[in-house]
């Protein structure tokens, strides 16, 4: 059994940023892929970005280039640096990781917050 928590959402003005950390109960090395997907209200869940074992990166295409996915081993989390926010980014964020032992297990956080408003 994988825990997920999330961390750092909160409400940004436009063009602000925000840092969502989420630290996983066992090693990240354990996990064959770990990221965000987002929901906003009267949409269904999309992937926002995803990192693999081996440390590739992917990220969807409305957020290339405004978002960084990293992970801190030492710490066992997954970060998600948000830079120039739009309001179409407000959306409750949910880490998730992917174990494959034996069979595949996704686990998901309890979701976060995130509100691009002026």
């Amino acid at each position: 059994q994988v825990q997920l928590v999330e961390s750092g959402g909160g409400l940004v003005q436009p063009g602000g940023s925000l840092r969502l950390s989420c630290a996983a109960s066992l090693s990240i090395f354990s996990m064959n892929n770990m990221g965000w997907y987002r929901q906003a209200p009267g949409k269904q869940r999309e992937l926002v970005a995803d990192i693999a074992s081996g440390g590739g990166t992917n990220y969807a295409d409305f957020v290339k280039g405004r978002f960084t996915l990293s992970r801190d081993n030492a710490k066992n989390t997954v970060n998600l640096q948000m830079n120039s926010l739009k309001f179409e980014d407000t959306a409750v964020y949910y880490c998730f990781a992917v174990r494959r032992v034996g069979s595949t297990r996704t686990y998901w956080g309890q979701g976060t917050q995130v509100t691009v408003s002026s």
